[in-house]
């Protein structure tokens, strides 16, 4: 697979990670709420001509790893609003715990990949899909 992406006059691959928590990290995305958030965000990348490269949904935390056609910035709005609203709305329960409507914490990381090895994020990914560490919850986006 060509890993580049190619227009008219241009050839690029651009890459990052990224990294966000839901607020207070209380570990709601398990069972049913893990599984639709991993189905948004991959509709969310599909509508935004984003590939998702590699990513993990963890019981209080994501990892994205994508090539930006946006601004980091703007595509993490756009993942974190649509994804907390659409959530808030299908999971009633949400509301109990997340009353001010805020899902996500303020707030991500993001770090291009030129900055580290391909090896030190898939090992740092694994660690995060690995039932071994006793994190059991987490779902593997792809």
């Amino acid at each position: 697979m060509d890993k580049q992406r190619r227009s008219g006059h241009t050839i690029t691959r651009f890459t990052a990670h990224l990294v966000w928590v839901t607020k207070y990290r209380y570990p709601v995305l398990t069972g049913d709420i893990q599984q639709r958030c991993r189905e948004i965000i991959i509709q969310i990348c599909d509508a935004e001509d984003v590939q998702i490269l590699k990513g993990v949904v963890s019981k209080d935390h994501m990892h994205i790893e994508y090539p930006p056609k946006l601004s980091m910035s703007d595509l993490v709005k756009r993942l974190k609003g649509r994804t907390s609203r659409r959530l808030q709305q299908e999971f009633p329960q949400l509301k109990k715990r997340y009353w001010g409507r805020h899902f996500w914490a303020i707030g991500y990381g993001g770090w291009s990949t030129g900055n580290i090895t391909d090896d030190m994020v898939d090992e740092y990914l694994e660690h995060h899909r690995n039932p071994s560490n006793g994190d059991r919850g987490n779902m593997i986006l792809e």
